[in-house]
């Protein structure tokens, strides 16, 4: 009878918090300028341009469609189902002073999610 060594856990991944970027579709912004891909050595930054608007309207009345808008997710890498995701305060408060320095018009919407990938 031959035996079995249990195999490794694989990793795996949770998403920490995620939310919308936008700015005025005539600014052109880079967010590499203003946000790194990421924040610690296993917390990463990750945004994407999107083809469409999430909403319709802001509160405000005013249209989306006149904004670029991206996604934003920060997600964990963990060594494997096990672990416990970090601690996303500290994290989230760094993003938002990140956030906070970018230029005037951009704005932001971040929710926290704390989901396997």
């Amino acid at each position: 009878m031959s035996h079995k060594t249990p195999e490794k856990p694989n990793n795996a991944a949770v998403k920490l918090l995620q939310g919308y970027l936008w700015y005025p579709r005539e600014l052109s912004i880079d967010f590499a300028d203003y946000l790194p891909e990421s924040m610690a050595s296993d917390i990463y930054l990750l945004w994407e341009e999107m083809p469409r608007p999430p909403i319709t309207f802001f509160d405000d009345g005013s249209l989306a469609e006149t904004q670029q808008f991206f996604q934003i997710t920060m997600v964990q890498l963990l060594p494997d189902s096990y672990t416990q995701a970090v601690d996303i305060e500290p994290f989230a408060k760094e993003l938002q002073e990140l956030l906070n320095k970018t230029p005037e018009g951009v704005g932001w919407q971040i929710f926290e999610d704390l989901r396997d990938l």
